[in-house]
């Protein structure tokens, strides 16, 4: 069964707190769950990166999401292969990083609406 990367800050988490919709479609998904940041334990409390209903993974930019290296150091830490997991992000130098290690990645733009992300989820989960 794959694992859903779920960008934290302007996806899953805003300055209005938690994005409860995108939560209810993701929990639809049997599929474990990681919300991928960049952020610094003081930067996740700042933010409200806190109590998050899945694990949190950040390497507190030693490197950022745009570099491939995060990606690849998050699927070592996690024992996961690219082909093991699908990611939505905001960043499109983020989305091309992880796509470039191979993870399946889409470009999700809260603003579009989270229908093409379900179909997006639906179409590349085991």
């Amino acid at each position: 069964m794959k694992t859903i990367l779920v960008d934290a800050w302007n996806t899953f988490v805003t300055e209005k707190g938690t994005d409860y919709d995108l939560k209810k479609l993701l929990d639809t998904f049997p599929n474990p769950k990681i919300i991928l940041t960049n952020a610094s334990k003081q930067e996740c409390i700042t933010y409200g990166i806190v109590n998050m209903p899945y694990e949190v993974f950040s390497l507190e930019h030693n490197p950022n999401k745009t570099n491939k290296a995060y990606y690849l150091k998050m699927l070592s830490h996690f024992n996961l292969k690219p082909t093991e997991v699908v990611y939505f992000e905001h960043n499109s130098e983020a989305v091309n990083s992880a796509s470039s290690v191979g993870i399946k990645t889409f470009p999700y733009k809260m603003e579009d609406g989270l229908d093409g992300l379900g179909i997006f989820l639906k179409n590349n989960l085991d």
